[in-house]
């Protein structure tokens, strides 16, 4: 014998309710992971962060998932009468449980991750403000070959559409003539859209475009990544404050290319 249904309104409203947190719950967990894997857990590394986002945005996929199955079974025992609460929420003690174990390790990882982090970026702060002080160029050291940082320099131009006009292998080009040079790479590169307002506003800054960054070898195999300071450039060319941010760019691209 079928059994007669004693839900009413209020209680499919309920439901609903229920099924409409659990979305909000499912998207908050994509928002933040996707802040997470974009961004990263802390500035200027890279590591587990995109990871950590990509698990937390597969749970908010599977969270919208599940609760959308489960309302609709939820309806179905409304409209039968059947006994609905009679268990706990598994869905919410799987979201509980994934939610504290991934808090635990975010937590960990900040822990090793951070200081490390902070120091090396202090000490590229020093090495800038100890090169730029005087002539106008900044140094900063490298975590990679020569080959492998330009490589990389170029991966990042040719994702941002930043053309690359060419690569000077000094050190080639010191072997062509028979002599020993550690690695040495020149890259020379620009956005025309960007570089030329800067001419207008001031012609001679052409002298100094497009932009380069100097990767190189010292002779203990250290690595070193150069290039012309933005705020030395604006002042040796008189540019305005609004133009700094197209010369700033080159900053970004040496941090990139360094970690």
């Amino acid at each position: 014998m079928e059994r007669q249904s004693t839900s009413g309104p209020g209680d499919y409203l309920a439901a609903e309710r229920t099924f409409l947190a659990w979305i909000r719950t499912g998207l908050a967990l994509m928002g933040f992971g996707f802040v997470v894997a974009r961004f990263g857990l802390v500035p200027q590394t890279f590591g587990l962060s995109p990871w950590f986002g990509t698990a937390l945005i597969a749970m908010g996929v599977i969270v919208m998932a599940v609760s959308t199955w489960r309302h609709i079974h939820q309806v179905r025992e409304l409209r039968t009468g059947e006994d609905r609460f009679a268990r706990p929420s598994a869905l919410a003690i799987a979201v509980a449980v994934t939610l504290a174990v991934l808090g635990a390790a975010m937590a960990i990882y900040l822990v090793l991750v951070r200081q490390p982090a902070r120091a090396q970026l202090e000490n590229r702060r020093e090495n800038a403000m100890a090169t730029n002080s005087n002539s106008g160029i900044v140094t900063i050291p490298g975590s990679h070959s020569v080959d492998q940082t330009v490589a990389k320099l170029e991966g990042i131009l040719q994702a941002k559409g930043v053309k690359l006009f060419a690569v000077v292998d000094h050190s080639g080009e010191a072997a062509k003539a028979g002599m020993t040079m550690p690695p040495t790479r020149l890259l020379i590169f620009g956005n025309p859209k960007a570089g030329t307002p800067l001419m207008l506003a001031s012609p001679g800054i052409a002298i100094d475009l497009p932009l380069k960054i100097l990767v190189s070898e010292d002779p203990s195999g250290k690595v070193w990544i150069s290039y012309n300071a933005p705020d030395y450039l604006a002042a040796r060319h008189h540019l305005p404050a609004e133009l700094m941010q197209t010369l700033a760019v080159v900053e970004a691209l040496a941090a990139a290319a360094a970690g």
